[in-house]
């Protein structure tokens, strides 16, 4: 997972590292405004918690992570979003912060070209201001950029109870569930709260596991950190 408040060297490693950066993806003009509200299922390789969402480096020492996501509503200017669905892979040798990832994006097939074209800018970090989002960062961080895919994508979440999975035929599935009491079995919840964040403000804690069978393989993702939020972002961050 990605560190949601960085230190001052890390931020002017993302910074210098976005001004040399060219996206296979496109240039960035930040001539549109866009808007998008969502919900998220993470699974990554990290221990429940993820230490990155704590300023700490991966529990592994590197970040292998998939992100689920189905709009609700958006815009990207007159180009309307509402109801699609995305999946973003990438894979880091050490913490996200240090580079040399690889990412791939993969875009509801029913989109339209505008649409497609939108949601590729939105989610390689273009038409953002610099490190606003997550995307912005996980694209700087990674000068392996995969061509985007359009496929089928099936999603289904519900924040509050930790639960929900969501699968792209033949490239991965991600199934996420409430963390459980080791003694007792029973449901355990906890929440992650990031005022500051660049991803979400609240998130629900999770145990997700991940099967990814084609370019960007993700091993290590069984029983291991999860989330579940509801998202507000635009083009100058997070909203609420």
């Amino acid at each position: 997972m990605l560190l949601p408040n960085t230190s001052e060297a890390a931020i002017l490693a993302l910074q210098t590292t976005e001004i040399r950066r060219k996206s296979l993806y496109g240039g960035r003009n930040m001539a549109v405004e866009w808007r998008l509200k969502l919900t998220e299922l993470n699974n990554c390789n990290c221990s429940y918690g993820c230490p990155c969402q704590f300023n700490a480096l991966p529990t592994h020492g590197d970040c292998r992570a998939v992100f689920g996501y189905q709009i609700e509503e958006g815009n990207f200017g007159n180009v309307k979003l509402d109801g699609l669905r995305a999946v973003l892979m990438a894979s880091f040798p050490g913490a996200i912060h240090q580079g040399n990832g690889t990412m791939q994006l993969i875009i509801d097939e029913r989109a339209d070209q505008s649409q497609r074209d939108a949601l590729i800018k939105i989610l390689s970090g273009e038409e953002t201001d610099d490190m606003a989002t997550l995307w912005c960062v996980t694209a700087a961080m990674s000068p392996n950029k995969l061509e985007p895919l359009f496929r089928p994508i099936e999603f289904e979440a519900n924040v509050e109870a930790r639960r929900g999975h969501f699968r792209v035929p033949g490239i991965v599935e991600t199934v996420g569930e409430p963390i459980r009491n080791p003694v007792t079995g029973a449901e355990h919840r906890a929440r992650i709260d990031l005022p500051h964040g660049f991803e979400y403000r609240i998130a629900e804690a999770a145990s997700a596991t991940t099967r990814a069978t084609a370019a960007i393989a993700l091993p290590g993702l069984q029983n291991t950190h999860s989330h579940f939020a509801h998202m507000h972002v635009s083009n100058k961050g997070v909203l609420d």
